[in-house]
């Protein structure tokens, strides 16, 4: 059994409205919180020892450690040639150890906000190990178990501080324009980690086989398929997201991450923003002048070691006080036990045709429900890729299983099958249409009479195999090994009106701001609020095209944040709201005037 938190968040959630704007109070105190870490940074002085302090040539300092051509001195002119040869020494030169474990730095590195590029490989480091950890165990160690649980809870609150400490270093590197003096490659390198980060984290709320994960996973989906990736990146496909998030996802972010702390201690610290412009300007009248950066002693190991206790203690405690969200998935036999019309009517839709799923389009069949289209439309590009017939696929091909051991559902399947397919749907639109009179007389669901063919009896065992649990087996594609395409049983559980009265009362619901919020009272994933954002607005939230609309504006947006140093005026951002002067606040206060008195 899971472990007993100290305090429960699994009760239902609390939230804050105001206008379209929604957000719970968990993912408002997690924001909240970040902001008044991001200001504690700026504010609070960093501690200084000025015996420390060292006088250098900053340019000297950069060069420290290089070799020069004396280096080649013993090496063959054959053995130069060697690429291997070359690359060592391109290395040597510019990436030498001091430079990629320094034992100084700029005295202006005085900021809390320095600090959490630390904090942000650190929880990187808990979410691996505990990650792995949760690998070992299998993927239903952490349901099962107290100690998975308590290991699933260390993982989801290191990806919690994960997150917000790479959020809050980014919001520190925009407003000190650190992609200035040749660093676009720093920052792009940055900006493109924090969005893997954010797919490495979807894909792991996707992987958790709990309710929120399947809503999560049904209603994401429509935005990978308007766009038309929605075969090769199939959300409800459980084994392919875990791969996607323990194997490829890591290798990738890891491997940016690795390029980032390369560039960064390849170009080093960048200087106190106005402090070039503020060179050029007195170089005019002096020459002679060169800016002349005090550096003090920094151990990086020993920072790296103290900021991993801090947030090992932070990820503990949190996971000992919340745990983690355990919401039971929804299955179709608790569908058909506590919402047996419910299920009866969607299965008879389903027959009829006249079902989501049914009239969906691309990736799944040549309807045009759910088709998306701005000037193009990248579903009907792609196609039918995972063709999915309803009527067949929910209701006959299971009950075919069954029909060997049973002469009426035989029968009954003979005849529904070999008539025209005019007939099947008059068949079952008259079920559908007499619903409302569906009563269950021992267990048995009863119409009242009218011309419905065979499909009294079919619905009367495909609620039976759903009752007894046999219907969710049954549909599981590839049920023959793993069974972890999940994509047939949750369009299922879409078409029925039981799964999103669930999502709703847990505000996942898409206009609740639902891709944010996680089950009960725990945070989610407020990092996504721009892409939710779209759904809100009106006149987007009730257009045909909206997730279309979302993809293409945030993709947008993103792009902005990644392109940065190259676009005029909002790169210039931070040099007109003045926030770098809180970062580099004693820079500016112990040089502005020395400096201003050479001009």
């Amino acid at each position: 059994m899971p472990v007993s938190a100290v305090f429960n968040l699994n009760s239902p959630g609390g939230y804050l409205s105001w206008h379209f704007i929604s957000i719970s109070i968990s993912n408002f105190v997690l924001i909240f919180s970040m902001l008044i870490i991001f200001g504690l940074s700026l504010l609070i002085p960093f501690p200084r020892n000025n015996s420390d302090l060292k006088y250098e040539d900053s340019e000297a300092d950069s060069e420290r450690g290089d070799i020069n051509d004396s280096a080649a001195e013993g090496v063959s002119a054959e053995d130069q040639k060697l690429f291997t040869y070359k690359m060592r020494k391109a290395i040597r030169s510019n990436l030498p150890l001091d430079k990629l474990i320094p034992d100084r730095q700029p005295a202006y590195v005085e900021s809390w906000i320095y600090v959490f590029g630390v904090a942000t490989l650190v929880a990187l480091s808990l979410v691996i190990a505990s990650g792995v950890l949760l690998a070992l165990g299998g993927v239903d160690w952490w349901h099962t178990t107290s100690l998975g649980h308590f290991v699933n809870s260390l993982h989801l609150w290191s990806v919690e501080c994960f997150m917000a400490f790479m959020v809050i270093h980014l919001w520190g590197k925009f407003w000190m324009a650190a992609w200035r003096k040749k660093r676009a490659l720093t920052w792009m390198t940055g900006v493109i980690a924090f969005m893997f980060s954010v797919i490495e984290a979807f894909t792991g709320y996707l992987s958790q086989q709990n309710f929120d994960s399947q809503w999560i996973s049904t209603n994401g989906k429509d935005a990978f398929n308007a766009v038309g990736v929605g075969s090769f990146f199939n959300l409800m496909n459980f084994g392919q997201m875990l791969t996607l998030h323990i194997v490829v996802i890591p290798l990738v972010l890891v491997l940016i991450v690795g390029i980032h702390v390369i560039a960064v201690r390849y170009r080093g610290v960048v200087v106190p923003l106005g402090s070039e412009i503020k060179e050029k300007r007195i170089k005019a009248n002096n020459p002679k002048f060169k800016l002349n950066v005090p550096y003090k002693r920094y151990d990086i190991i020993k920072e790296g070691m103290i900021a991993g206790a801090i947030v090992l203690v932070l990820v503990v405690v949190l996971a000992v006080a919340f745990s983690s969200p355990d919401m039971p998935p929804l299955t179709i036999k608790t569908w058909a036990n506590i919402a047996p019309n419910d299920f009866v009517a969607t299965a008879a839709s389903e027959l009829a045709g006249t079902s989501e799923t049914a009239n969906y389009g691309p990736p799944y069949n040549n309807g045009s429900k759910n088709v998306q289209s701005l000037l193009f439309s990248e579903q009907k590009l792609i196609g039918v890729r995972e063709p999915i017939n309803p009527a067949q696929s929910f209701v006959i091909t299971p009950l075919k299983d069954l029909a060997p051991t049973n002469d009426m559902l035989a029968k009954a399947i003979s005849a529904f099958v070999s008539a025209t397919p005019r007939r099947q749907n008059i068949w079952a639109t008259n079920y559908l249409n007499n619903i409302s009179s569906l009563k269950f007389i021992n267990l048995i669901p009863v119409l009242k009479s009218g011309n419905y063919g065979p499909v009294p009896v079919l619905m009367e065992f495909e609620f039976q195999i759903a009752k007894n649990g046999l219907l969710d087996g049954e549909l599981i594609a590839n049920r023959e090994f793993y069974g972890n395409n999940f994509t047939k049983p949750l369009l299922f559980l879409e078409d029925g009106q039981y799964f999103s009265s669930i999502a709703q009362k847990q505000h996942l619901i898409g206009s609740q701001w639902g891709v944010m919020n996680e089950s009960g009272s725990y945070p989610g994933q407020p990092w996504l609020w721009l892409y939710s954002l779209w759904y809100q607005l009106p006149g987007f939230r009730n257009s045909t095209n909206v997730d279309l609309i979302a993809v293409y504006i945030t993709g947008l947006a993103t792009a902005l944040l990644l392109f940065v140093p190259f676009i005029p005026g909002i790169r210039d951002i931070p040099r007109y709201i003045p926030i770098h002067k809180l970062v580099w606040k004693r820079w500016y206060k112990e040089h502005d005037a020395s400096e201003s008195s050479l001009e």
